[in-house]
């Protein structure tokens, strides 16, 4: 048997075992490069689609200015007409001077404009620019422009383009235009009436700038609707109107300006939206997602003969690398027969001395690290007890202080029992702040602290603020860290409440959510804005003004070393309403195990909890 074994290890010869190495490798080279390639190519699409939103939004936001500035002359010539003539005239005695000025204002912009009429309340026909007869049986008073201005008088109105057919200039042309309504203020014979002027601009105007941009061959185009969806360009208006094209306008008429990603017909594509001021119109740049694949041939070519150089010279390499590592492993083999004959038994540690001193090398460096992790560990328990031992020490004795000056106030001036009530509730105070030396408390301790501090400050602030307490029992027998509410307390009277006359605030509240505990401090004090919250748990440097000085930056960090990042304090906040700032920690319930537990560094989660909750 044992001659058999040595036959079998000597026909294994050094090329095969070369070429078994230089196969595998090659394999793995193979797919390395696929997936280079793959990573690389997706990767110039990106930058290419990134490039492509880009220009695409910066071209939406120079045309969107350029109708800014035709929609802005547009009004800037009703403003002229209204405030400048109409409004300062009396109409029976300046109709004359009325007609040439606004004669003189048509003249000025008429390669912009196509008519210029004004209406009073009842749709009769005051005057107009250029003179011209108005048709028969048009009803003024039903057309939108005129409702829309009679109905919102304080705004200027924009219609969607139109065939104007108000007036007939004996052409028998029919032009596209965009109404700008608004009511205005006509005087006449000394009475005051409501009428309508209308400002008709040429929609050649907006479709031509709309052409401009609309010269992509690869399927990008650009179009404009309103808020509702209502199209007022689109470069396949006529396909659309017949039936033959589709359009996603109701939803993108409601988007905010930004980019978005939607599919629609059957088709991935990227939307940029740019609102025009003053009318509310979309400026929608549509981007289908093949789009971005078009003009990539000659970056496919160029990453295919990437990766072909590339594998190209990692065979080389796999041939070089094969040759070496074939060597130690002929070296095994060298080894096995010397087992098979008895004479190495290490060769179950690697064979060869090479490979038998690497695998010690490993055995090694694997003990050595196990007992670096465990040092590791016992330093890192020992490091988060030391910094919430520091975090917990930081207590300002100016509360001690002013509490000891009122009791000695209340006794010069004989009010016995007030100073007696405010002893027992600075006794108590103290007994749970020392608590034995434990960090971890129930939370009904951490309530009684909380009372008996709001009963002292009560007396300090003479009964300026009320608290009420809102608490589920339930919670009571729950682990929390101590002294977390003081400090919250102590802000919403400093920053919150203080400085109100009688009517100050503060409702603490507790109740569990979803697996946890949410102990809540809120009041209806001076707020703050959303700014100034944001920085309250982000900026530790800030000075404190007043307060605990702990800070609430002191029992978020404190919260989060014993039971973990998830857990903490968010602040809501609003100048003049009020803050709400809570308290976020896991449901566990209060037994000794638990929480020698945490006081060793352990964080628990509530499936990993012992004991019965209450």
């Amino acid at each position: 048997m044992k001659n058999k074994s040595i036959r079998f290890w000597d026909s294994i010869k050094p090329r095969e075992i070369q070429s078994t190495i230089m196969a595998a490798f090659s394999l793995i080279s193979v797919f390395i490069m696929l997936v280079m390639g793959i990573i690389m190519y997706n990767r110039f699409l990106s930058i290419i689609r990134e490039e492509n939103v880009q220009n695409t939004q910066k071209l939406i936001e120079q045309t969107g200015k350029s109708l800014e500035d035709y929609l802005v002359s547009m009004r800037q010539i009703s403003d002229a007409l209204y405030y400048n003539t109409i409004k300062e005239s009396e109409f029976s005695r300046d109709v004359q001077d009325i007609q040439v000025k606004m004669n003189l204002l048509y003249e000025a912009n008429k390669d912009k404009l196509r008519s210029i009429a004004l209406y009073n309340n009842k749709g009769a026909l005051m005057m107009a620019e250029p003179v011209a007869n108005q048709k028969e049986n048009v009803d003024i008073t039903g057309q939108e422009w005129f409702e829309q201005a009679m109905n919102k008088t304080e705004n200027m109105h924009f219609s969607t383009p139109h065939i104007q057919n108000l007036f007939d200039d004996g052409t028998q042309h029919y032009y596209w235009v965009i109404s700008l309504s608004r009511a205005v203020e006509i005087t006449d014979s000394g009475v005051v009436q409501t009428g309508v002027l209308l400002v008709d601009m040429d929609f050649s105007g907006i479709s031509w700038m709309m052409k401009q941009i609309n010269t992509s061959n690869n399927g990008q185009y650009y179009y404009l609707c309103d808020s509702s969806g209502e199209i007022i360009y689109h470069p396949r208006q006529i396909q659309i109107s017949e039936g033959l094209y589709k359009e996603n306008t109701d939803v993108n008429g409601k988007y905010e300006n930004g980019v978005y990603d939607e599919y629609f017909a059957g088709n991935s594509r990227k939307v940029v939206v740019d609102t025009i001021s003053y009318t509310g119109w979309k400026l929608v740049g549509v981007i289908p997602y093949d789009s971005f694949t078009k003009g990539m041939l000659n970056m496919q070519y160029f990453v295919a003969l990437l990766i072909l150089l590339t594998f190209m010279m990692l065979m080389a390499v796999n041939r070089i690398v094969s040759v070496r590592i074939s060597s130690p492993i002929m070296k095994l083999n060298d080894s096995v027969k010397e087992y098979e004959a008895g004479e190495k038994p290490e060769i179950y540690i690697g064979g060869s001395l090479e490979i038998r001193h690497l695998g010690y090398s490993i055995q090694k460096s694997y003990e050595r690290i196990d007992t670096l992790m465990k040092e590791i560990v016992v330093e890192q328990n020992e490091r988060r007890k030391s910094e919430l031992d520091a975090l917990q020490s930081q207590i300002n004795p100016h509360f001690l202080y002013n509490a000891l000056d009122s009791i000695i106030w209340m006794i010069e001036g004989e009010r016995n029992e007030e100073a007696s009530f405010m002893i027992s509730q600075l006794a108590k105070l103290f007994r749970i702040s020392l608590s034995k030396g434990r960090t971890v408390i129930p939370v009904r301790d951490e309530l009684q602290h909380a009372r008996s501090y709001m009963n002292i400050q009560k007396i300090r602030y003479k009964n300026t603020f009320s608290v009420d307490f809102q608490v589920d029992p339930d919670i009571e027998d729950c682990c929390t860290v101590k002294l977390i509410l003081q400090p919250i307390l102590e802000n919403a009277i400093n920053y919150g409440v203080s400085s109100m006359d009688d009517c100050g605030e503060i409702i603490v509240t507790g109740k569990r959510e979803n697996g946890n505990i949410i102990l809540a401090v809120e009041d209806n004090g001076l707020g703050m804005s959303g700014e100034e919250a944001a920085l309250v748990l982000t900026d530790g440097s800030r000075v404190h003004k007043k307060g605990s000085g702990v800070g609430l930056v002191n029992v978020n960090n404190r919260i989060k070393i014993l039971f973990g990042k998830e857990y903490g304090l968010t602040i809501e906040s609003e100048p003049d309403e009020g803050t709400k700032v809570s308290i976020c920690i896991p449901e566990i319930p209060y037994t000794e195990e638990n929480r020698k537990i945490l006081e060793q560094g352990h964080i628990l989660r509530g499936e990993e909890t012992t004991g019965e909750r209450s």
